[in-house]
C-alpha cells in the first residue's frame, strides 16, 4: 500500500453530493445491504441495456497554497508508487468504472482502491481484509461474497467492486458527505458519528480532529491521489512509461502445473476471470431489461 509519511494538512476538496465503510478494519458491523439496481417502470418486448441510476459528481477545485503542500508531500514520498498503479490501471479502472456507473456513484471513487490496495486484487492486510476494496471477511459475506476455503469474491475485481459499490452507497445514505464516507470506509461509522457528536459538525474539516488519525489521513490520502490522476499535468507528475500489453501476461494453459504463476501472470488472469465476470453480468442484464 502507498506509504502515508507525510504532515496533516487542512487541504479541502469540494464534493456537489454526498455517500457510504468498506470495512478494510472491520471495526464495525456493516450496515444493511439493499438492491440499487431497479428495473424501469415502462418494459416492452424490445430488449435495451439498463440504463444506470443518475451519476453522483464531484469537482477536484483548483487547491490554494497550504492545501497544494499536502498534495505535493504526499505524492513526492509515493511517486515511484503512484507510477505503478498509473502503468497497470487501465484494466482495473475500466471494471471499476462500469460498475459504479451502474450504481450512480462517482467514478472518481475508483481512487479508494488506489488507496486501499494499490489495485492489487490480492492484496491482504495484517488483520486479514483481502483484495482491490480490502473488504474483511465478514463484511464480505455480508455484501453477498463467497468467502470459504474453496472460493474467495473478494479478489474477484467485478464481485469485490459491486459489493464496495452497495457499501458505499449505504453509507451515502448515512452520512450524506463524501469526506465523511471515506473516513466511514476505513474506521467504520461510529467513528464518524462520534466525532459527528463531539464537533457540533457534519463538516470533515471541522470534525477531523475528533477522528482517529489513520482515517483522517485516509481521507486526506485520497484527495491527494485524485488529484494525483486527474491533473497530473498541473502536479507536474512524471509521465508514465508505457506499460506492457496484458497480452505478454496471459498465461497458456499448456503450462505444466508445477509451474508457479508470476505476479503479472496472476494479476492478468484474475483480471481477466473479473472482465468475464463483468461480460456476463452485463448480458444478463440486457436480457432482463
Amino acid at each position: 500500500m502507498l506509504k502515508s509519511q507525510v504532515p496533516f494538512f487542512v487541504c479541502s476538496l469540494a464534493f456537489i453530493v454526498a455517500t457510504p465503510q468498506a470495512a478494510n478494519s472491520g471495526r464495525a458491523k456493516v450496515l444493511p445491504v439493499k438492491n440499487v439496481l431497479v428495473a424501469p417502470a415502462n418494459t416492452s418486448s424490445v430488449k435495451s441495456p439498463a440504463a444506470p441510476s443518475k451519476k453522483s459528481k464531484f469537482s477536484l477545485p483548483a487547491p490554494d497554497q497550504q492545501q497544494m503542500k499536502f498534495v505535493h508531500a504526499y505524492i513526492k514520498n509515493n511517486d515511484d508508487c503512484l507510477l505503478t498503479v498509473k502503468h497497470r490501471s487501465e484494466g482495473p479502472f475500466a471494471i471499476i468504472d462500469s460498475v459504479l456507473g451502474r450504481y450512480g456513484l462517482p467514478l472518481e471513487l475508483k481512487y479508494l482502491a488506489v488507496i486501499e490496495s494499490d489495485l492489487k486484487p490480492t492484496a491482504l492486510s495484517r488483520v486479514g481484509a483481502k483484495g482491490p476494496w480490502q473488504l474483511m471477511p465478514g463484511t464480505a459475506h455480508e455484501l453477498g461474497l463467497k468467502v470459504n476455503r474453496r472460493a474467495d469474491e473478494r479478489v474477484n475485481y467485478y464481485k469485490s467492486t459491486r459489493a464496495a459499490a452497495k457499501y458505499l452507497k449505504d453509507l451515502h445514505r448515512e452520512f450524506k458527505d463524501w469526506l465523511l464516507v471515506l473516513a466511514a470506509y476505513n474506521g467504520g461509522p461510529r467513528p464518524v458519528y462520534r466525532a459527528i457528536r463531539k464537533s457540533h459538525s457534519r463538516n470533515f474539516w471541522v470534525l477531523q480532529r475528533y477522528l482517529p488519525a489513520e482515517s483522517r489521513l485516509h481521507v486526506k490520502r485520497f484527495i491527494a491521489t485524485a488529484y494525483y490522476f486527474e491533473r497530473a499535468d498541473s502536479l507536474a507528475a512524471r509521465p508514465a512509461a508505457a506499460p506492457a500489453p496484458m497480452a505478454n501476461y496471459a498465461v497458456s494453459k499448456s503450462k505444466p502445473q508445477e509451474t508457479q504463476e508470476s505476479a503479472d501472470e496472476k494479476f492478468s488472469r484474475l483480471m481477466k476471470e473479473s472482465a468475464g465476470s463483468l461480460k456476463t453480468s452485463s448480458e444478463l442484464l440486457d436480457q432482463n431489461y
